[in-house]
């Protein structure tokens, strides 16, 4: 195998990964309470990478710990509405509503957008929006279900929180281990007093649960988080994102095949419009990026222009293929 293919292995096991976890995280929520699992979620990670920061021998940085604490609190705002909203949903859908970050995102983080998204971008949108309303619809048009609306309330939160990555990790010195170990333990200190109830409950669970709860924890956060590291960094931030943008389809496979979630033909319809139009405006933004990092190399070209007027600074950074998840 070459090293592209294994890169891009890796980083279609990171998105199998991911569509998998809305699964286990339902799982897990009918066991115990929700933040209970969330706390474990949280504890087990903790450890983990607690563990590989004292293998490496090093200390935390200024930085790691400047950008961890503030991204440790949304990233657990993130999961607090995630995992309430996919325990009132179905699996397949929650990790389909959840892939509007990929949209949502550049809304928020205009850095490297100069002068703003273009027309086609917003058409993008638009068609994701339609098919969050036919997701929501089931056998028909009603009032949408809680857990419909609390993973859309989480596509919002994941987009601030992965826009709020770029803002404060780029070109600073920050080590993925530990900054994810920074994350994990202020989640774990922050779940601790609101589950501390719910611990001896967690002491009888069920073999099955604490394996949906190591699955969770060891791999849908801590290997999943540096494997997708590890392959941006032997690729493009570009094709990251375009393999990790197959989470839905792994999702909804998944919520097919073991849950036994049906999809009506409002929701298949619903569904190939989801990914239709991540896709599409996924690839208008790239394009868009691309552009205005073009620019200031153009304008070197035409004497008396400015290179720094025409465009601002490009960042196509692990945290632009970070948007499908936290």
């Amino acid at each position: 195998m070459t090293d592209t293919r294994r890169t891009d292995a890796v980083l279609l096991l990171v998105a199998l990964v991911w569509g998998s976890s809305y699964l286990s995280a339902q799982t897990a929520a009918a066991a115990l309470p929700v933040l209970t699992v969330l706390f474990a979620r949280y504890a087990l990670s903790a450890l983990a990478c607690l563990g590989l920061v004292a293998a490496r021998r090093s200390r935390w940085s200024r930085d790691e710990l400047r950008a961890g604490v503030p991204l440790g609190l949304t990233q657990a705002a993130v999961l607090v509405v995630e995992t309430y909203g996919v325990a009132h949903t179905t699996a397949a859908n929650a990790g389909l509503i959840i892939s509007l970050t990929i949209v949502l995102t550049p809304l928020l983080d205009r850095s490297g957008h100069p002068g703003g998204l273009p027309p086609s971008f917003y058409a993008a949108a638009g068609v994701c929006v339609l098919a969050v309303g036919l997701l929501m619809s089931g056998n028909g048009f009603h009032a949408p279900r809680s857990g419909d609306l609390l993973m859309l309330a989480a596509a919002g939160v994941r987009a601030g929180h992965v826009a709020l990555v770029g803002r404060l990790t780029t070109r600073r010195a920050v080590r993925p281990v530990h900054l994810t170990a920074v994350q994990t333990l202020v989640g774990t200190g922050l779940f601790l007093p609101v589950a501390a109830g719910g611990l001896p409950e967690l002491g009888r669970a069920s073999g099955a649960t604490w394996a949906q709860l190591l699955y969770l924890a060891l791999l849908c956060s801590v290997f999943a988080f540096l494997a997708q590291t590890w392959a941006v960094q032997r690729t493009s931030a570009s094709r990251a994102s375009l393999l990790l943008g197959t989470e839905p389809v792994w999702a909804a496979l998944v919520g097919v095949t073991l849950a036994g979630d049906h999809f009506t033909p409002l929701t298949a319809l619903g569904a190939a419009l989801m990914v239709a139009g991540t896709y599409w405006g996924q690839a208008v933004e790239r394009r868009h990026r691309g552009a205005a990092a073009r620019r200031p190399e153009e304008a070197a070209l035409r004497p008396g222009v400015p290179a720094e007027s025409l465009a601002a600074p490009h960042r196509d950074s692990p945290a632009t293929a970070q948007a499908g998840h936290s």
